[in-house]
């Protein structure tokens, strides 16, 4: 089967990440396997495009793009889908950088032809120069990254993780696009699933469909340092608890909490277990990585709990529309 043409979306909102974005344009241009286009696109800022524009006005292959939909992230991945002309579209978080084969084992991926996602695996830099501690490895996707309990090697899987993921455009054909009011809206609540939803929907529709992750593409993700306490812990699980309660109205709770049952019922308990261990043999952090883990169980549970009432009362909607073809800026 010949190379698919891959094109990478970069969802864009702020200046203050305004290196971080040079960087990860500069490491999609570096790539062992080219990119056809990079589509850079900005969530309602004006200013930022503008500055986007003038920064890649003599860069070929650079487009930058504003979020035709309702702001986020979501309408702004499914802007970057309408805008693509390749036949995959890959998704890389605008404060990460990926390794030189990254595209290279994406593409791997679709050799065959069943397969309809790959995603990759996320390293977490951490703005302090190392990770706190406390913090436990097995909930290293409150800062949006891969996380201990995951399988490796490139293996079958429910969802691919957003930051770091790839679509063949036939899957957006067949289940729609991102579904707006359940991810990221300029992190005035850390929510997500968003992608966890779309694969679901997505295997739904067609029920051949294979999705991937592959741990050798790899991407580094920068984590800000008020990211590394316990207050923005204890936010995002409880926001992670409001969005499956979200997902599980839309596809069924036996869908839409599969994976997270074996992960509460068998990769967390080993994670208290490591922590508490390490505790009894006077090692750092171990008592801090267990109570985490409780806490951080805790929290998604409120979460779970209220964002169930409020679906149930109808306070709480999103919406998925069909992927329509529109032209670069």
């Amino acid at each position: 089967m010949r190379d698919p043409g891959i094109c990478v979306v970069i969802c864009v909102y702020t200046e203050d990440r305004w290196e971080d974005i040079l960087a990860a344009v500069s490491s999609v241009r570096a790539q062992s396997y080219p990119a056809l286009e990079t589509l850079l696109v900005v969530d309602h800022n004006p200013v930022l495009k503008d500055r986007l524009e003038r920064e890649y006005k003599e860069t070929g292959g650079v487009q930058v793009l504003a979020n035709a939909g309702p702001r986020g992230l979501s309408a702004g991945r499914n802007t970057g889908i309408a805008a693509s002309r390749a036949e995959v579209i890959a998704f890389l978080d605008d404060d990460a950088v990926a390794e030189r084969d990254w595209l290279r084992r994406f593409a791997e991926g679709y050799a065959d032809p069943r397969v309809m996602a790959v995603g990759g695996r996320t390293v977490p830099v951490w703005a302090s120069g190392r990770r706190p501690a406390w913090f436990p490895e097995e909930f290293d996707w409150v800062v949006g990254c891969t996380y201990r309990g995951l399988p490796p090697g490139r293996v079958r899987v429910r969802n691919v993780l957003g930051g770091n993921a790839s679509f063949r455009r036939t899957a957006f054909e067949a289940a729609g696009g991102f579904a707006t009011g359940i991810g990221r809206d300029d992190d005035r609540r850390p929510l997500g699933c968003e992608e966890t939803e779309l694969c679901i929907r997505l295997t739904r529709a067609r029920p051949d469909a294979v999705l991937l992750i592959d741990d050798r593409a790899v991407i580094h993700h920068r984590v800000p340092e008020p990211r590394e306490h316990f207050a923005y812990f204890r936010t995002r699980t409880y926001a992670e608890g409001l969005s499956k309660a979200l997902v599980a109205k839309s596809v069924g709770a036996d869908k839409g909490l599969e994976s997270e049952r074996r992960y509460t019922t068998r990769v967390l308990p080993a994670g208290v277990a490591r922590g508490l261990r390490d505790a009894l043999l006077a090692r750092p952090g171990g008592a801090g990585r267990a109570g985490a883990i409780v806490a951080g169980v805790l929290s998604a549970a409120g979460g779970y709990a209220i964002g169930s009432l409020r679906a149930r009362r109808g306070g709480t909607t999103f919406s998925v529309a069909p992927i329509e073809e529109g032209a670069h800026d």
